[in-house]
């Protein structure tokens, strides 16, 4: 669209100064395609141009009634289905042409969908980045669901689109809603439609036995169909600009709880796109005693998966490890877990429950697992502390390495260095051992040295552990400090008897 002023200058250019169509497209910075539809819309006739002839034209013919049988065929097969038949031209002018005598398919007009209250709400995943977890790098997705009549939010962000984060997604909204839509609209994503070929559908069990279990109508939108779930692809891209653009957020709870505040209040505030006199909250306020009741016990959403553990007291899940009962290796387990928790079961007994991880090549312990073990073993309690000081200290592995080429115990040196550890700190060790290292000099002894040496240094004496046994006698025992004069008594006494025994002699 060109403004009025610019199609007056178009005018004046053309009909009192005489200048031609190319003219005035050069000299305003307009295709003249624009200058001929200014001029044959004020009424003047059409610009007569010379039609020349072209090395497509004999080939016209047979390209529209290629195009005629065969419409979406692509330029490429049509060029060389020409160029076999002696089209001498190249592939970029057959393309322009191409496009202007392709028959363009119908404009497609679409009905505006309205619901009832309470009838229908649509949900769909939506990626908002990466988030980084320690070493792993996981998926942002917001889950979203909208109530189609008063246009209410869900919004809750997961680290993955498992389906047990998504039917978690729908008890939480359902829950926020306080009951559930008599039918929920969705995309054809894996969680839903397992196979789809035209109106036959093979629905995923999961949300089948999820949507009896709340009395509810699960309905994918039909295929090439975005129309058909249009709100939420809204209230996805209201979230995206209203919400998520530039949120600070300390992790997946505190992102979580602002999602909720904005749901509750700026969200709910906005006017209801189906009636403009009231906002979202006061539709809803209307929409909601026409959803259903939700059932009194909610849905077990955990997520289900079997597991081998191998030769050590671990099962690997969702990137980390987690430690089991070393009576338990070489068995199949199965773990539930929950966005917190991760269960490990055999059968119905519960053999080991941790807080989850969403960290990479991460050891989630219960240390009466290994205690067990290192019991058992007293090969395992070695190679134990030697993980226990590689984690600690990484840089230990290159001091190990070196002793053990030298032929020294490295059982010892492990006892020294963990021993090293509890008194002055992972950090102070590690930049010891680096520079015992750099000094050639691979023992604890030196380690110890260099240690001794910082703290001197810094006017700080070298800190004493003294260890206390477990008896909660000992343990909880006040100690008054003594005044230690009462030893100078001592020593005047002792120095009295020892000349007295002399003047006897």
């Amino acid at each position: 669209m060109i403004s009025k002023e610019l199609e007056a200058r178009i005018l004046r250019y053309h009909l009192v100064e005489k200048w031609p169509v190319g003219t005035i497209a050069q000299q305003i910075g307009i295709h003249h395609d624009t200058i001929e539809r200014v001029l044959c819309q004020s009424g003047l006739p059409g610009i007569k141009k010379i039609c020349r002839s072209s090395i497509i034209d004999p080939y016209l013919p047979f390209i529209k009634e290629t195009l005629k049988k065969f419409p979406r065929l692509l330029a490429s097969r049509i060029f060389g289905m020409v160029k076999e038949r002696g089209y001498p031209g190249g592939p970029d002018h057959f393309r322009h042409v191409l496009s202007r005598i392709r028959p363009r398919p119908p404009a497609e007009a679409y009905l505006r969908l309205r619901t009832l209250p309470g009838e229908q709400a649509q949900v769909d995943w939506a990626h908002f980045g990466k988030l980084i977890v320690g070493r792993a790098s996981r998926p942002l997705m917001g889950f979203v669901m909208v109530l189609s009549w008063s246009r209410k939010i869900f919004l809750r962000f997961f680290l993955d689109q498992r389906m047990s984060n998504f039917l978690q997604g729908h008890i939480e909204a359902f829950a926020a809603f306080g009951g559930c839509p008599r039918v929920n609209l969705y995309d054809n994503l894996k969680s839903v439609v397992l196979e789809r070929r035209a109106d036959a559908i093979r629905f995923h069990p999961s949300i089948l036995d999820f949507a009896a279990h709340y009395h509810y109508e699960p309905r994918p939108v039909a295929p090439y169909r975005g129309n058909e779930k249009a709100r939420v692809e809204r209230a996805i891209r209201y979230a995206r600009h209203s919400f998520f653009a530039a949120r600070d957020f300390e992790d997946l709870d505190d992102l979580n709880r602002q999602a909720r505040q904005w749901c509750e209040g700026a969200s709910a505030d906005r006017p209801c796109p189906e009636d403009q006199t009231m906002t979202v909250r006061e539709a809803f306020e209307q929409e909601q005693p026409h959803l259903l009741s939700l059932p009194d016990n909610p849905y077990p959403a955990e997520e289900r998966v079997e597991v081998r553990v191998g030769k050590t007291p671990y099962v690997r899940f969702d990137l980390n490890d987690y430690s089991v009962p070393h009576t338990k290796v070489r068995r199949t387990l199965v773990v539930l877990a929950t966005e917190k928790t991760v269960r490990i079961l055999e059968g119905n007994e519960i053999l080991a429950e941790h807080e989850r991880s969403y960290d990479k090549k991460a050891q989630i312990e219960n240390p009466e697992h290994l205690a067990a073990l290192q019991e058992q073993k007293r090969q395992a309690r070695q190679h134990r502390g030697m993980d226990k000081l590689q984690r600690a200290v990484p840089n230990s592995a290159e001091l190990m390495l070196r002793l053990a080429e030298r032929g020294d115990n490295l059982g010892s040196a492990t006892s020294a260095l963990l021993r090293l550890v509890d008194r002055y700190g992972a950090k102070a060790v590690e930049a010891a051992v680096a520079e015992a290292l750099g000094n050639d000099a691979p023992h604890p002894n030196s380690v110890r040295r260099i240690l001794d040496r910082n703290f001197k240094t810094q006017g700080l004496a070298p800190p004493l552990t003294v260890p206390l046994p477990d008896d909660p006698r000992i343990r909880n025992l006040t100690v008054r400090a003594h005044d230690l004069k009462s030893y100078d008594s001592l020593k005047e006494v002792t120095n009295h008897v020892k000349e007295t025994q002399g003047n006897k002699k």
